[in-house]
């Protein structure tokens, strides 16, 4: 491949209105600042999932996803998982797709999108997704640098 790096974007998804939903903001404002001037990587917040999600990863190598994640876990919990394994939908609308689903329309679309390999979803176990709150329950919250460590981990493994 010569020099010339993989283009990774790393998103954090979530709400900024509601508890822990908002722990993929939280990490992704801690990666933008370690990883600020790193060539190749792109740091970025999001509030929308499915189709939205999948243009946003138009152009890219490869993606790393940080969101909250509903399993039935001890809260805190990280999750490693790949697009076929993402048990939850990130979407305000019924009318929207699960990533899955986007990736497979975007491809067939032709878009140039990261292999699912090449995408990786760092889940964080919420505890309360549905109140109100711009800061994260405590479980959740503690979870924050290791869910930074995690992602920082994913980059070294990946060689960016």
């Amino acid at each position: 491949m010569g020099d010339e790096r993989m283009k990774t974007l790393i998103i954090g998804l979530g709400s900024p209105l509601l508890t822990d939903d908002s722990v993929g903001l939280h990490v992704a404002r801690r990666l933008a600042e370690l990883l600020a001037g790193r060539p190749g990587v792109e740091v970025v917040e999001d509030y929308r999932g499915g189709l939205q999600l999948m243009e946003r990863l138009t152009g890219y190598d490869r993606a790393v996803v940080v969101d909250a994640i509903v399993t039935g876990a001890e809260p805190g919990t990280l999750h490693r998982l790949r697009p076929g394994d993402i048990p939850t939908q990130k979407s305000a609308s019924a009318h929207d797709v699960n990533l899955p689903t986007a990736l497979e329309l975007g491809r067939q679309l032709g878009a140039r999108l990261p292999a699912d390999e090449n995408i990786l979803l760092v889940g964080v176990e919420a505890e309360d997704i549905l109140t109100f709150g711009e800061r994260c329950t405590p479980k959740v919250e503690a979870a924050i640098p290791r869910a930074v460590e995690a992602v920082l981990a994913a980059l070294s493994e990946e060689g960016a």
